[in-house]
């Protein structure tokens, strides 16, 4: 999905997470909600999200939009999920998804990358 997104069309900037217990964070920035919609609905993004709710036992999801174009580091990102976040349906949702704790990103030592746009 890395290599989908850095290439497609509108898209601004990002970021990887990979966390704790099989736990995964990304970011992407777009020039639109069309340019994201049109990600979402393609390749390998496409082909993996139908398959969420049996993978994960949590998933969650924010949209936000902001007049700045740098994108936002990731305790920003995390209040902004905690505040305006919405859970993605899941076949077994754990205890903390039900009630919706999600624990802080562990930025120490810090596994992931920044995402450029190639386009």
């Amino acid at each position: 999905m890395q290599r989908q997104v850095v290439r497609s069309s509108g898209f601004v900037g990002g970021r990887l997470l990979m966390d704790a217990h099989r736990t995964y964070w990304t970011l992407t920035m777009w020039e639109s909600e069309k340019a994201m919609k049109a990600f979402r609905g393609s390749g390998a993004h496409a082909n993996a999200m139908p398959r969420l709710p049996k993978w994960c036992d949590e998933a969650a999801y924010a949209h936000w939009e902001t007049s700045d174009a740098t994108v936002p580091e990731w305790p920003e990102a995390y209040e902004h999920l905690i505040k305006d976040g919405k859970l993605s349906g899941v076949e077994n949702p754990s205890a903390d998804h039900t009630a919706r704790r999600f624990p802080q990103p562990r930025l120490k030592p810090l596994i992931g990358a920044t995402l450029k746009s190639r386009n």
